[in-house]
């Protein structure tokens, strides 16, 4: 059994960390409980912590949120390094904009497919579980946005221009 496996390690001291830190470090930046009072505030965090390990159900919330926190963190600095390779450089406001576009479409698509999410999702449009309601839905919002677009961006008539 590695030593990350045990469930002291898992159950204990990782989720006991996790809140002392967070809970100390907002106390410290938000000066709730006075400035220069670090001890106070470390008792307080302490507190919070161990009452965070003794009360099962909230420690239990917390270890299956955690790994989907690093997960989504992991996703947005995939859809950073990509816009910042492909639009966040030098060049037109329109191209940034674009690039900044297909990489969110990218990671979205990327993460639907690893999750499993994909099958589903391309059945809403394929005709299955009631998907030719939502691709109707869909194209008639994309209609909608280019008619929207269109009229915005069009000349004004009537003063024989």
């Amino acid at each position: 059994m590695v030593f990350f496996d045990w469930p002291i390690f898992t159950e204990g001291i990782l989720p006991f960390l996790l809140v002392f830190v967070l809970i100390f470090a907002v106390l410290q930046k938000s000066r709730i409980l006075g400035e220069g009072k670090a001890q106070i505030d470390a008792l307080v965090s302490l507190a919070i912590a161990l009452i965070l390990i003794v009360v099962p159900p909230a420690r239990n919330l917390i270890m299956v949120i955690i790994p989907w926190l690093a997960v989504a963190v992991v996703v947005m600095l995939v859809f950073l390094i990509l816009y910042g390779f492909a639009g966040g450089g030098t060049g037109e406001k329109w191209m940034k904009i674009v690039f900044g576009i297909l990489a969110g479409i990218f990671v979205v698509v990327l993460v639907m497919y690893f999750t499993g999410f994909w099958e589903t999702f391309s059945g809403w449009f394929t005709g299955e579980s009631g998907g030719g309601i939502v691709a109707n839905i869909i194209m008639l919002l994309v209609i909608g946005g280019a008619v929207a677009v269109a009229v915005a961006t069009g000349k004004k008539g009537g003063s024989g221009d």
